[in-house]
């Protein structure tokens, strides 16, 4: 007669270790993503936009853009993810978590992309993301948090829909025009957004748990070191200047060598400095000239006004005006030999440093060491969504090697084996923060 009793006790023990949570906790450590599914459906995301060089041309709010966000959109669907998409444009595809009281875990990317660009700057991040929630959906796992997949709108045009969730999408950036020919606002309506109601699509510190963004790295370094993950210590920040150098305009056949104020002389020095300053200097900063203009451009005429660009990248703020006032130092300098006036004219700032959450670096690291995966920790000196998710929810970004560290063309490239190590540990990563929270590392 115990029998019954005991098959019964035993069916109450299960049902409560599974609504605590055991039950889905146990089988996780052996999940893995689907590799062969992730390159099949970089493959077919790449068919719209597709160019003639290989790469894509799916830039925010084309007819590729939109047919990329649909394809995407099915995506989620099958995934088992509840889809919407947000007053800024952004897709979010949900699945509930066990607790109700619980801000959800959010992960994703872009997949929209520069004119004639690759097929894997934020693609991988959101074929990557939706695996996760695929593989979840498929082996039954319900998190204790609610998940949200995100791809985010118009992430080359400026971070247009993380920009949007924090609040700072100013009615002055919805009036430029993007690469597609609308404006922002006409782009946002086109996607399904409403420009009108930008302020629906906010979140504030405390409404996401946190945020991950799986990411190419876009440079060479992992795929030089032969290391397979790159935990993201930030994103850089970047200053730009016009810089402006006046000499004295005159015949190029009669002046002699030693009567010349010539800008484009002055400005050569500069540029060389500029290199030199940056090289030199320890640390991971970097320096670039990357326009130049001459006047009045005239092949028998000594230049006498040149104006170029300056731009300045470093995980720290004051690390960029150390390496900026070395510049205007070495400026002085060549202004006295070659008789010429140079000027720095602030231009923009186009984001601060954003580093990443240091808990969630170490739960990023302690995962690739868990699935066997070679890492290092490394800044990133492309700007990404994570840079404006970071000031309002402990963020992480996970790397992935770039081959030959090409991107922003038709040759980018990363190998399907590297796409399926950053989703696995985007998926390992997303547990983790699940069982056990990040306040653990630091403290809360």
């Amino acid at each position: 007669m115990r029998l019954p009793f005991l098959f019964l006790a035993a069916a109450i023990l299960i049902i409560s270790l599974s609504n605590s949570g055991f039950a889905q906790t146990a089988p996780v450590d052996h999940l893995r993503v689907n590799q062969d599914r992730i390159e099949a459906r970089i493959k077919a995301l790449s068919r719209y936009g597709a160019n003639p060089e290989g790469g894509v041309s799916r830039v925010a709010f084309s007819e590729a853009d939109i047919q990329g966000r649909q394809y995407i959109m099915s995506l989620m669907r099958e995934a088992g993810l509840k889809v919407r998409i947000d007053a800024a444009g952004n897709i979010i595809g949900r699945r509930e978590g066990r607790r109700k009281d619980l801000p959800p875990i959010m992960f994703g990317s872009h997949i929209d992309s520069v004119p004639k660009g690759g097929n894997y700057d934020g693609d991988v991040g959101v074929i990557g993301a939706i695996e996760v929630a695929q593989v979840l959906h498929e082996n039954n796992v319900v998190l204790d948090h609610p998940i949200e997949v995100i791809v985010f709108s118009d992430e080359e045009g400026g971070l247009i829909g993380s920009r949007a969730i924090i609040g700072e999408l100013s009615e002055e950036a919805l009036n430029v025009v993007s690469h597609s020919g609308k404006t922002i606002r006409e782009g946002i309506r086109a996607i399904g957004g409403d420009p009108d109601r930008l302020k629906t699509a906010r979140r504030y510190k405390g409404d996401i748990a946190a945020f991950i963004e799986l990411h190419i790295e876009q440079g060479s370094i992992l795929d030089d070191e032969r290391i397979q993950i790159g935990v993201v210590e930030g994103i850089v920040g970047i200053n730009w200047w016009e810089v402006t150098i006046e000499g004295f305009a005159n015949h190029a056949g009669t002046t002699p060598m030693n009567k010349r104020r010539d800008a484009l002389v002055a400005a050569a020095h500069l540029i060389l400095a500029v290199n030199r300053i940056a090289r030199e200097t320890p640390g991971r900063q970097v320096a670039t000239v990357g326009r130049i203009q001459a006047e009045p451009g005239a092949p028998n005429v000594i230049p006498g006004r040149v104006v170029h660009s300056l731009e300045i990248r470093d995980l720290s703020a004051e690390k960029i005006q150390q390496i900026f006032r070395e510049i205007q130092k070495e400026a002085r300098r060549i202004e006295q030999f070659t008789g010429t006036k140079i000027s720095f004219k602030p231009v923009d700032v186009t984001a601060v440093p954003a580093p990443t959450d240091e808990r969630m670096r170490a739960i990023i690291a302690e995962t690739a060491k868990k699935l066997g995966y070679s890492y290092k920790f490394m800044p990133s000196g492309a700007g990404h969504d994570a840079q404006d998710m970071a000031r309002i929810a402990p963020t992480g970004m996970i790397f992935i090697p770039s081959v030959g560290g090409i991107s922003h063309s038709p040759k980018e490239y990363s190998r399907p084996e590297d796409m399926a190590r950053g989703a696995n540990v985007l998926l390992h990563t997303v547990l983790k923060i699940d069982r056990e929270g990040i306040g653990r590392m630091q403290g809360k």
